[in-house]
């Protein structure tokens, strides 16, 4: 079972769940979830993952027990991740993002490259412009504060021009995992990211958007090659 750790970035604290390796000569690894989702949604994957190499799965700001200030932006994600790996004090890591955490996760690479070892970039494509939309909220109480897709779904659908400096600096390996034709993210915007990252490969795994959770088995398999090389 993980550990629960708080961290503190400026006025605003983080909840992190923790799988400590007996190991310790592994470079730790580093999990960024999707909008919506919380830290939990890593559980089986970092199981998977802490036999070899200890584990952090992180709840983003106005996700799940992480604080829920009401402000929201990729650039803001990107420097809470930043603050939280300060914190830890755990030198390079290997970073993995899923969708949103995907986003952010090449964000930390871009701006602290001596701190990112490999990223790993699960369905995410580069940044496109989209037919602006919002989501209806879905009913009851939520594990994430609404205001985020409010404010954070406008700035994925109108994409910063800033991203092609953003891709330009990332230097880490990187995999990424596409979903396949299952999935709504166009997968040759995958391919046009891997084109544009300095050392990157793309591999398939036909299970939707949702990778890690629908093929699991896979989808470690993958991972652990790559993190292992």
């Amino acid at each position: 079972m993980p550990e629960l750790m708080d961290i503190a970035v400026g006025e605003l604290h983080f909840s992190l769940r923790v799988w400590q390796a007996a190991d310790m000569d592994k470079t730790p690894t580093v999990l960024l979830h999707a909008t919506g989702k919380t830290a939990c949604d890593w559980d089986v994957i970092a199981s998977g993952l802490c036999a070899q190499r200890t584990v952090y799965a992180v709840d983003l700001r106005g996700h799940g027990a992480s604080g829920w200030p009401g402000t929201y932006s990729l650039k803001l994600f990107t420097q809470d991740v930043i603050g939280i790996l300060d914190q830890l004090h755990i030198g390079a890591v290997d970073l993995v993002g899923h969708s949103l955490g995907g986003l952010v996760a090449c964000g930390v690479a871009a701006e602290r490259q001596a701190h990112v070892r490999r990223l790993v970039l699960e369905d995410i494509g580069y940044p496109h412009p989209r037919p602006p939309g919002l989501p209806d909220r879905p009913a009851g109480d939520l594990p994430f504060d609404w205001h985020m897709v409010e404010q954070i779904r406008p700035e994925i659908d109108d994409p910063d021009p800033g991203w092609a400096d953003i891709v330009a600096r990332i230097t880490a390996p990187a995999l990424l995992i596409g979903g396949g034709t299952a999935s709504p993210i166009p997968q040759e915007h995958l391919a046009e990211l891997a084109d544009r990252l300095a050392d990157a490969r793309l591999t398939t795994i036909a299970a939707g958007h949702l990778v890690h959770q629908t093929a699991p088995d896979e989808y470690l398999r993958a991972l652990i090659a790559f993190l292992t090389e």
